[in-house]
């Protein structure tokens, strides 16, 4: 799509339209044309193909129909914003639709009809939204409904914003305006229909997957889609996940498809809800598969601690190679959860037993100029000592604010970490006493 930098294709009458009216998108304009032979066609475009006018249900080249064009049957609608006469066309350019016998007398103007349909959204928005205030930069799209975090300048214009949606992405039926904050334990936010159905329940398909949600009711982000993808690629048949905050499964469910054995929690009874029916729809192997509705800590401290327990004891096995990895996506505050990941396990006699390796995937928002030191700072903090040593990777996700960046951390979980009666004692200092089980995670 050409950029309309001017009025010259919408009218100016439509800015600060609140009410969307598409009658007055209509109106009549001259644009400049090349005429051109039907048997050198191919050939001119090429040459043109910068020039053309390209709008929405607009064929830039067609046939030419006027009296005494016998010679000249078909003509190209060139860009009014690049081309006004002849001679703005590259001298490079002329010279050769010069040598196809296309000169100054071929260039011409003709009145053409646009409406409503010749325009798409981001065009539509640029003329009717206020100047020199930043208008509808982005949106995600989830399923049928297209989600918005519009401005608050934006605010008043929000039911013709949804309406052009609608109209202007085939695949939308419902748009929503979203707080940009997630105010709730669950994780959803409070949304507003602007436009379309009141029709909550999507289906996306994603690594080759499908999921069913309720969107109102549950989280989903479409941007993390490739993040999705990377954890999926470094995890191996075999392997063992616990995903601490799960949602409907976009980690847990194609990761049982993949053969590895699943320990999926969310504490949303939603997302849990889905979670289990996404599981089922994608005929994922239910005998590597568990599902939980627990709070984070109750999973770490027990689901979590158990099976790593039952490891050490030689009732849970480990594939030859494999390895036990956790995914934390909860980056308002997954690293607070850390902190029961130290001491977790009691029996001192377990530690020389434990032999397996755990690789912790947690995802955390980073604000500030360096978010690489400051998400590995997060993490020790959290953990109570410097673990520097044992982290892997640290991975800048996407930017989410300036200077506000979701970050990953990837470390190996030790069995100093895990065995360690106080965080003192991790630090390498000497500890003062055993510490309460109930209290040690404290700060």
């Amino acid at each position: 799509m050409s950029s309309l930098s001017n009025s010259l294709l919408i009218p100016v009458e439509v800015r600060g339209m609140k009410c969307l009216d598409r009658k007055k998108f209509s109106r009549i304009v001259i644009l400049p044309i090349l005429k051109i032979p039907d048997e050198k066609l191919s050939k001119i475009t090429q040459i043109c193909k910068s020039y053309f006018l390209k709008l929405s249900n607009f064929m830039p080249v067609q046939i030419l129909q006027e009296k005494n064009s016998e010679n000249f049957n078909k003509c190209i609608y060139l860009n009014p914003d690049k081309v006004s006469k002849w001679l703005d066309i590259s001298e490079a350019d002329r010279t050769l639709l010069k040598q196809l016998n296309i000169a100054d007398d071929n260039f011409d103007k003709k009145e053409v009809q646009l409406n409503y349909d010749n325009f798409k959204h981001d065009e539509i928005f640029k003329a009717i939204l206020p100047e020199n205030e930043e208008v509808v930069s982005g949106f995600s799209q989830i399923g049928h409904i297209i989600h918005l975090n519009l401005r608050d300048h934006l605010l008043e214009y929000r039911s013709l914003i949804g309406e052009v949606l609608v109209d202007k992405i085939k695949t939308c039926r419902t748009a929503v305006n979203k707080s940009s904050f997630i105010d709730n334990t669950y994780r959803n936010f409070s949304m507003e229909v602007i436009a379309g159905e009141e029709d909550f329940l999507v289906t996306v398909k994603e690594n080759r997957c499908i999921f069913q949600f309720d969107f109102s009711k549950v989280y989903w982000n479409p941007r993390l889609c490739k993040e999705h993808e990377r954890i999926l690629e470094f995890l191996k048949p075999g392997d063992i996940l616990f995903d601490v905050f799960c949602g409907v499964g976009p980690f847990a469910v194609p990761a049982a498809k993949k053969k590895c054995r699943v320990f999926a929690n969310d504490l949303n009874p939603d997302s849990f809800k889905w979670l289990n029916h996404n599981a089922k729809q994608n005929k994922v192997n239910m005998s590597l598969f568990k599902s939980f509705n627990i709070d984070g800590t109750d999973f770490i401290c027990n689901t979590f601690r158990n099976f790593i327990i039952d490891y050490c004891n030689g009732t849970e096995k480990l594939e030859n190679g494999s390895k036990i990895c956790v995914t934390m996506n909860l980056p308002g505050m997954a690293v607070e959860f850390l902190k029961h990941f130290v001491g977790l396990i009691e029996d001192e006699k377990l530690k020389d037993k434990f032999d397996g390796r755990i690789v912790v995937y947690v995802y955390c928002f980073a604000l500030g100029d360096d978010p690489y030191s400051i998400a590995k700072k997060m993490v020790c903090d959290n953990i109570g000592a410097d673990v520097t040593s044992s982290i892997t990777d640290v991975f800048d996700v996407r930017n989410v604010a300036p200077k506000k960046e979701i970050m990953r951390v990837t470390f190996n979980l030790t069995k100093e970490i895990l065995f360690s009666s106080s965080k003192k004692e991790l630090s390498g200092e000497p500890p003062n006493k055993k510490h309460c089980k109930n209290i040690i995670f404290d700060n």
